[in-house]
C-alpha cells in the first residue's frame, strides 16, 4: 500500500464516523505517511498501560488527551509535560481523564497519548490554511509570544519548493533567532524546509484537509521534531471557479481588445448620454475599425448608419459596447451571443453591487451558454491606444505607450487615466473590471503577456475572484513583464474564526503579501506607487547587481535617500577604499566620500558630472540615487541636463544602468523632474522616498525574474 493511500484510508474512515478532525494518533499515522518527524509515542487506556508506556520510551514524557470531541487539549486541562516517573505517569492519566470528562461530559474518550518529549531547540509552527481566494496555503513562523502577539507568520501557496520553503525562514521579523544568537545553536534550515514541503504537498493531495497545525516543531542543530499535531476537516470543497482553457482566453481577448468592428448597444445622438460619450469617442479616438451604433428606432447616429438589433448588422461584430439601463442588458447580451460576438464591455450599474446578484448570475449564465467574455459591469469601458480604440464613455486618450492599468473601481480608473494624462505617461491599455462578473485580472494578463505594445501591467484590484488562478498567470508573466499589483483593503481584513491556531493567524492581508512575494508581482501600497511604478519601472534599465550608491549636493537628503534605501530593501554599497579615494579627487576636503558620496551644495555642474560619470563606468556599482540641492552654482535645469550627459556618454559606451533622482529646492526642480523623466531618468521634486520606491520596485521583479540574485 502506497503512504497516500494509507492516508486515504484514514481520512475516509473519519469521514464515515462523521468526524471532521483527526484524533492524535491518526494525526501522527498521516504524519509518518508523509514523512513529517513526530515523536515516539502510543495510546494508553489505563493508568497502568500509561505508565509502562511511558517508562519504554523513556522520561520525560508528555500526556495528553485523546478525543474526537476536544480539539483544544490545552483548554480542557487535557495536556500535562514533563511527566518524570512511572508514579506520575499513574497520577497524570487519571487527572487527564478527569479534567476532560469536566470539560465535555459527552464526549468520547479514547484514552491518553504517551508521548516522548522534545527537550531543546527553537520552538517554531509549521501549518497550512485553506483561502477562500488562493486556496492551499502552507504557513510558518516561531511559537510562543512572537506567533501569538506579534504574527510574525509567513505563507506561501502549496505545494511549496524547497526553495520556497528556505524563503520563509527568512521572511519572519524574527528570523535571526533561527540563525542563533547570544549563544544558542542555529536550527536544522533543510529539516524545516523539508517539514514545510511535505506539509504543503499533503494538503495539495488532500483537499478535504482544510487546516493543519506543527505546532510546536521543536527546531534544534540536527533535527526537526513536531511535537504535536492537529489536522481539521472539510468535507464540502468549493466548487472551483470556470476557467475556460487560455488557449480560447486568447481567442477571446484578441477580439475584444483589438476589434475589427465595434457595436454600440444604446448609442446616441443626445449629448451627455453614455451611448453619446461612446460613439464619439471611437470616432473622435482615430479607431479605423466599423462602428455600428444600435438603437431601436434611430436610423443613424453621428452619421453612422443604426441598427435594431446586433443580429440586424450584416457583418462580423468583435466587439459590443452596452449604454443601456441594467433591465435590457440581459435580452441584448443573448442577441450578442447569437450573433456570436467575442466580448460584451457592460458599462451599466445595478447589478450585484447594488445587491442585485440574481441579475448579474442571470448574465454569467448567458455568458457562459454562448461563450461571450464579459467585461464589467459597472464599468468605465476600455482604451487599448495601439488600436485607437477608447470603448469608453471618459474622454479619449492619445498618449501612447508601453504601460498596461486596469482598475476594479470607476473612481480609481478616472485617477489613473488623469495621473497618467499629466506626468505624459504612455499607455497602451486602460480597463474597467468592475464587478468582474467574467473577466477579471488573469484575463487581462493573459492577453498583455503576448502583447508586444505592453510592457508593464499594474492592476488596482479589491479582490482576487480567483487568486490561485492570478497566482498561476502572474507567475509565468512576471518573469516577462513587470506584474504591479495595488491590493485595496490591506488593514480592513482580520483573522477569521478557524479552528486551527494557524487559521486564527491568517490574516488576509498577509496572505496577499506573502503571495505576491512568491509569484514575482511588485506591490504597491498606495495608488501614488502604482501610478509611479508603472511610469519609472518601464523606463529604468535592469541592473545587474545590488551595489547602490548615493551621490548627492545635501548632506540631509543623503541620510533621508539611505533611510529609504533601508526601508525599501536595496543594497548600499560598502565603499571600497580605492574608490573612495577616486570619488574623493571630484569633491571638496569638507565634502564626504563613502556611500553617500556628498559634493556639498556649492560644487559646480562639473563636479555632478564627473562623480556620475566615476558611479557609472565602474563595475561595482549597479545603480546610482541622485540627491539634488538648488543652488545659484549648479541651477536645477543645468543638473538635469548635464544628468543625461554623462548618462548618454556612458550609453554610447555600452554601459547602462538605473539611475533615478530627488531634487529638492525651489519651483524650478519642477522643471528639472520632468526634463529628466522625459529623457529616461525618473525624477522626483521633493521626495525622497518615492524615487528609490521606483528603483526599488524595478530591483524586485529583477530578482523575481532571475534576472539578479537576491541578497
Amino acid at each position: 500500500m502506497t503512504q497516500k493511500n494509507k492516508v486515504r484510508l484514514i481520512l475516509d474512515a473519519v469521514k464515515s464516523s462523521g468526524r471532521l478532525s483527526l484524533t492524535a494518533p491518526e494525526g501522527k499515522e498521516v504524519c509518518d505517511a508523509y514523512g513529517i518527524t513526530v515523536p515516539q509515542e502510543a495510546l494508553a487506556t489505563s493508568s497502568s498501560q500509561a505508565s509502562e508506556l511511558a517508562a519504554k520510551m523513556g522520561f520525560p514524557v508528555v500526556m495528553k488527551i485523546v478525543s474526537p470531541d476536544i480539539l483544544h487539549k490545552t483548554e480542557a486541562g487535557g495536556v500535562i509535560v514533563g511527566v518524570k516517573s512511572a508514579q506520575e505517569a499513574l497520577a497524570a492519566f487519571d487527572t487527564i481523564i478527569a479534567n476532560a470528562k469536566k470539560y465535555n461530559n459527552k464526549a468520547t474518550v479514547l484514552g491518553v497519548q504517551v508521548q516522548q518529549m522534545i527537550q531543546g531547540g527553537q520552538e517554531v509552527i509549521i501549518g497550512a490554511v485553506t483561502d477562500d481566494s488562493f486556496g492551499k496555503l502552507v504557513a510558518f513562523g516561531l511559537g510562543g509570544v512572537l506567533v501569538e502577539v506579534l504574527k510574525d507568520i509567513t505563507f506561501r501557496l502549496a505545494p511549496a519548493t524547497k526553495d520556497d520553503a528556505l524563503s520563509m525562514l527568512d521572511g519572519i521579523q524574527a528570523s535571526q533567532m533561527l540563525k542563533g544568537v547570544r549563544g544558542s545553536d542555529p536550527v536544522d534550515r533543510d529539516a524545516l524546509a523539508h517539514l514545510i514541503v511535505q506539509v504543503s504537498q499533503l494538503v495539495t493531495d488532500f483537499p478535504e484537509i482544510s487546516e493543519l497545525d506543527l505546532n510546536p516543531v521543536f527546531a534544534s542543530r540536527n533535527s526537526a521534531i513536531a511535537a504535536d499535531v492537529r489536522i481539521v476537516l472539510n468535507f464540502e470543497q468549493k466548487v472551483p471557479r470556470h476557467r475556460p482553457p487560455e488557449a480560447e482566453v486568447l481567442v477571446s481577448m484578441n477580439r475584444i481588445m483589438q476589434p475589427k468592428s465595434v457595436a454600440v448597444i444604446g448609442a446616441s445622438n443626445e449629448a451627455g448620454k453614455i451611448g453619446n460619450s461612446v460613439m464619439k469617442n471611437l470616432i473622435n479616438g482615430g479607431y479605423k475599425g466599423n462602428i455600428y451604433p444600435i438603437h431601436p428606432s434611430a436610423t443613424e447616429i453621428l452619421g453612422y448608419p443604426a441598427f435594431k438589433s446586433v443580429k440586424d448588422v450584416p457583418s462580423e461584430i468583435d466587439t459590443a459596447v452596452f449604454a443601456i439601463p441594467a433591465k435590457f442588458v440581459a435580452k441584448a447580451l443573448i442577441e450578442c451571443g447569437e450573433k456570436k460576438i467575442a466580448g460584451a464591455i457592460l458599462i451599466p450599474s445595478g447589478f450585484a453591487e447594488t445587491g442585485e446578484v440574481a441579475m448579474q448570475d442571470e448574465l454569467v449564465a448567458i455568458g457562459r451558454k454562448y461563450n461571450i467574455r464579459m467585461m464589467g459591469p459597472n464599468i468605465y469601458g476600455f482604451y487599448y491606444t495601439p488600436a485607437n480604440l477608447c470603448a469608453t464613455f471618459c474622454t479619449a486618450y492619445d498618449v501612447k505607450g508601453s504601460v498596461a492599468l486596469s482598475s476594479q473601481s470607476g473612481g480609481i480608473g478616472m485617477a489613473i487615466i488623469g495621473f497618467s494624462r499629466a506626468a505624459k505617461m504612455g499607455v497602451s491599455a486602460i480597463v474597467g473590471l468592475g464587478n468582474k462578473s467574467d473577466i477579471d485580472e488573469d484575463d487581462l494578463l493573459i492577453f498583455f503577456e503576448q502583447d508586444p505594445n505592453t510592457l508593464v501591467i499594474a492592476q488596482h484590484c479589491e479582490d482576487l475572484k480567483d487568486g490561485r488562478a492570478f497566482a498561476e498567470v502572474a507567475r509565468r508573466v512576471s518573469k516577462k513583464k513587470p506584474v504591479i499589483v495595488l491590493k485595496a483593503g490591506r488593514t480592513s481584513a482580520g483573522a477569521k474564526a478557524a479552528s486551527s491556531h494557524t487559521g486564527a493567524l491568517a490574516g488576509n492581508d498577509k496572505i496577499y503579501e506573502d503571495v505576491f512575494k512568491q509569484i514575482g508581482v511588485i506591490r504597491a501600497r498606495s495608488l501614488r506607487d502604482l501610478l509611479d511604478f508603472a511610469r519609472g519601472v518601464p523606463i529604468l534599465p535592469t541592473p545587474k547587481g545590488e551595489n547602490v550608491v548615493i551621490i548627492t549636493g545635501a548632506g540631509g537628503s543623503g541620510v533621508l535617500l539611505s533611510d529609504a534605501c533601508v526601508d525599501n530593501g536595496l543594497t548600499l554599497m560598502p565603499m571600497p577604499d580605492d574608490l573612495d579615494a577616486a570619488f574623493r579627487k571630484f569633491i571638496p576636503p569638507f565634502g564626504a566620500a563613502g556611500n553617500p558620496v556628498d559634493i556639498t551644495g556649492g560644487e559646480p555642474p562639473l563636479t555632478y558630472k564627473n562623480t556620475v560619470l566615476l558611479g557609472l563606468s565602474d563595475p561595482r556599482i549597479h545603480a546610482l540615487i541622485l540627491g539634488y540641492w538648488h543652488t545659484i552654482v549648479t541651477p536645477p535645469m543645468v543638473f538635469a541636463k548635464i544628468m543625461v550627459e554623462a548618462r548618454d556618454e556612458m550609453r554610447a559606451k555600452g554601459i547602462e544602468k538605473p539611475i533615478v533622482a530627488s531634487l529638492a529646492g525651489d519651483v524650478e526642480v519642477e522643471e528639472a523632474a520632468q526634463y529628466l523623466y522625459e529623457h529616461g531618468i525618473p525624477a522626483y521634486a521633493y521626495s525622497t522616498e518615492i524615487p528609490v520606491a521606483v528603483l526599488a520596485a524595478k530591483y524586485q521583479w529583477a530578482r523575481g525574474a532571475g534576472l539578479i540574485k537576491p541578497t
